[in-house]
């Protein structure tokens, strides 16, 4: 266990999303070996012992990257963690970073904690982080992803293939942002 509660980053309506602890390796491992999470990421599922992926996850959580960070999804109703979100690939000279998400309980999947997920992550990235553009790249079939990204305020801007994959590219700038869909923490 942790000796102190995770920070808090920023709360939204439906969520509130912290800092990553060492107690979210078991929903994390197993929502990275599930094969329809994993076909949502357009990747396989895990395979390693959980063992190695919970090292990776210690390692992560006690060197943390300036370029790429992950922080737990939580209910703010009722403190459950239910997925995760991260930016990665951040440059800080463009000012962009790209964004992630997974709602690994499927209970949460299609109420809407995706998109106010996606919205207080906007309001950290350019209010915290000072960033210029965020995107995301979400297959194209997904349209559920596609919806609440909209909903976030992401417009599509390209079709990309990639491995195989089509994806379509969404962003948001922070210009056009409309910061009263995210409520202040």
């Amino acid at each position: 266990m942790t000796s102190t509660a995770p920070r808090v980053i920023a709360t939204g309506q439906l969520v509130r999303l912290r800092e990553k602890i060492s107690e979210d390796a078991e929903r994390d491992y197993e929502w990275r070996k599930d094969p329809e999470l994993a076909e949502y990421d357009a990747a396989r599922p895990m395979t390693m012992p959980f063992k190695n992926f919970f090292a990776t996850l210690t390692d992560d959580l006690n060197y943390p990257s300036s370029y790429r960070r992950t922080f737990g999804i939580e209910d703010a109703a009722t403190g459950k963690h239910i997925g995760n979100v991260m930016y990665y690939g951040y440059d800080s000279m463009l000012g962009e970073a790209e964004l992630g998400i997974t709602i690994g309980d499927r209970d949460y999947w299609s109420k809407g904690f995706g998109t106010d997920t996606c919205r207080v992550m906007l309001r950290y990235l350019f209010t915290e982080k000072d960033i210029r553009r965020v995107y995301l790249h979400t297959l194209s079939w997904n349209y559920r992803a596609q919806t609440a990204f909209a909903r976030a305020g992401f417009q599509r801007t390209r079709h990309v293939r990639r491995d195989g994959y089509d994806f379509e590219q969404m962003e948001v700038r922070r210009e056009s942002w409309d910061g009263a869909d995210a409520p202040a923490s």
